[in-house]
């Protein structure tokens, strides 16, 4: 079996599924890989036949979507062009984690895909949404990457073609354990945005993971990591707490390991701001931006002994069963 899967580049957890996922579809044949995108900070360490721009989201300095510098990137053109020239007649399979090039190339040539992912399960009304729903948003979800199958991957199993995160081996074999420190990975916060803020919460110890660090290093009560899978994992299995954004991958994880969470969606971004929906109905606090005037419910959460409720993890030969039942 030949077999395409295109990876969204646009967050670090699309890319940290496909390190998981690799070896899975390498077993059932021989896999390309398609990275699409540009924002994301962790490097693939499998190897990519094909490289495309895509598209790409641009963020401000304190937790918003750059809708300026998002535009300025997108060239029409350009996106056509890279869909046109995608060979994807040549594999029996497409694996497409939330690729626009790779489901207009599809839809060009007339070719099925499955869209395997957490934008997967939005293809589901039963998957929690914010009170306030946004049609653009909900046009994005559904419109943006189509297919003609769905295996989405969410908190909880939603609807049968849901199923839980896929969870690397690096947490599946650890020994969690509680050093005390806060892990914090906020990648639309720069550091101007928190740093004082952080420091009033010493003498407790605060990692700081930020795409403006290239060394670790440490200034008072906060340790500065680079965004590095190495670093993050270690700082993830022994914290108390994380505060992160309204991702999928780094929440899921921190809710297996059974650590305290506190998610703050990115501003503007509607699927950040679903899986904040999911997370609240779970227990999980929310807040909607981190700045001097709601300092005090993060100092709250700080203090506060509720504990998150713990995931289960991906079974990956299920999935993927399920995966080739479908398509067959």
């Amino acid at each position: 079996m030949k077999i395409l899967y295109s990876v969204q580049a646009t967050g670090n957890g699309h890319i940290s599924r496909a390190h998981q996922l690799y070896p899975y579809l390498c077993a059932l044949g021989q896999v390309d890989i398609l990275l699409s995108g540009s924002n994301a900070t962790l490097q693939m360490d499998i190897p990519i036949k094909f490289r495309a721009q895509g598209m790409s989201l641009f963020y401000s300095e304190c937790g918003g979507l750059d809708y300026i510098k998002t535009f300025k990137a997108f060239s029409y053109n350009r996106i056509k062009r890279e869909a046109q020239d995608l060979p994807v007649k040549n594999y029996d399979l497409i694996i497409n984690d939330f690729d626009h090039i790779t489901a207009r190339a599809c839809k060009i040539h007339d070719v099925p895909s499955v869209q395997f992912g957490h934008q997967a399960s939005f293809m589901s009304n039963i998957t929690p949404r914010p009170e306030s729903k946004s049609i653009i948003g909900e046009a994005i979800l559904k419109y943006y990457a189509p297919a003609k199958h769905f295996v989405g991957l969410h908190f909880e199993r939603y609807e049968q073609f849901i199923f839980p995160a896929v969870i690397k081996d690096t947490f599946l074999q650890c020994k969690p354990s509680d050093q005390g420190h806060i892990t914090v990975y906020l990648p639309s916060y720069d550091k101007i945005c928190l740093e004082e803020i952080l420091r009033e919460v010493a003498p407790l110890d605060i990692h700081w993971f930020t795409k403006e660090i290239t060394e670790p290093h440490r200034d008072g009560n906060i340790h500065y990591y680079p965004v590095s899978q190495k670093y993050f994992n270690e700082s993830l299995i022994h914290c108390h707490g994380l505060l992160t954004g309204g991702g999928f991958e780094t929440p899921a994880e921190a809710l297996y390991l059974g650590k305290k969470l506190l998610t703050i969606p990115i501003k503007g971004q509607y699927e950040q701001a679903c899986n904040a929906a999911a997370l609240e109905k779970m227990g999980v606090l929310k807040m909607n931006m981190l700045n001097q005037n709601t300092k005090q419910t993060f100092f709250d959460w700080l203090k506060s002994s509720n504990k998150s409720p713990k995931i289960e993890a991906n079974d990956i030969n299920e999935t993927l069963e399920f995966l080739l039942n479908m398509t067959m």
